[in-house]
């Protein structure tokens, strides 16, 4: 990690952790004729906590908790840019922008990489790791500050220090399914104005500001 990253990031996460979310990652860096800074939130994961259906280990996934929204983004963008301007961290303009980390979600953390085990993954790497850099394929799991990603038939073992770049390959097949179960949900409930749980807006939450 960068070391303006690397400050930034030591600086913004107690404020992101304050509104109960996690730093997912950040990136810095001058675009077009400006600098933008943007950081990605989630909810905190935490197996052991949630719902159980009888006989079962580990929450449901009918009781994952819900998503990032916009309202979120919105009050971390708010905490997040009053902290830097007080601050005074970044001395010259920029624009802020607040998001879930969406279906291509970054990997950076040991955790991350735990949380995520068994899903598809990509996976480059600052050196050259068993004569090879870029890695697609199942990640195994992490431990110690080392991933493992089966890749062609063989598992690789690679030091989070030499990760540049990290994340998980959506199972589109899966979110079509999931996205026409939602669309059959709603369709269900069209004609009821009342139905509480029917609500509107974007949802791809974002948030930008200007310092």
């Amino acid at each position: 990690m960068r070391k303006e990253i690397a400050e930034l990031w030591n600086f913004i996460e107690p404020y992101v952790r304050g509104a109960g979310f996690d730093l997912v990652e950040l990136q810095w860096g001058r675009e077009g004729g400006g600098w933008s800074l943007r950081i990605f939130i989630d909810r905190p994961y935490r197996p052991e906590d949630g719902p159980r259906l009888p006989g079962a280990t580990a929450p449901d996934p009918l009781f994952e908790e819900a998503g990032v929204g916009f309202e979120d983004c919105e009050q971390v963008s708010r905490d997040v840019s009053a902290a830097l301007d007080v601050a005074d961290l970044i001395p010259h303009a920029y624009a802020l922008e607040v998001s879930s980390p969406g279906l291509e979600r970054p990997l950076r953390r040991e955790q991350d990489f735990r949380r995520f085990a068994g899903v598809e993954v990509k996976v480059r790497t600052t050196e050259p790791v068993e004569g090879r850099r870029n890695f697609s394929g199942t990640l195994a799991g992490a431990e110690a500050g080392v991933v493992e990603v089966e890749c062609d038939g063989h598992r690789y073992r690679v030091p989070i220090d030499l990760v540049a770049k990290a994340n998980v390959v959506p199972d589109w097949a899966a979110e079509f399914r999931r996205s026409a179960g939602s669309g059959n949900a709603r369709e269900d409930r069209a004609g009821d104005e009342s139905d509480p749980r029917r609500r509107r807006g974007s949802n791809k939450p974002s948030s930008r500001s200007a310092s």
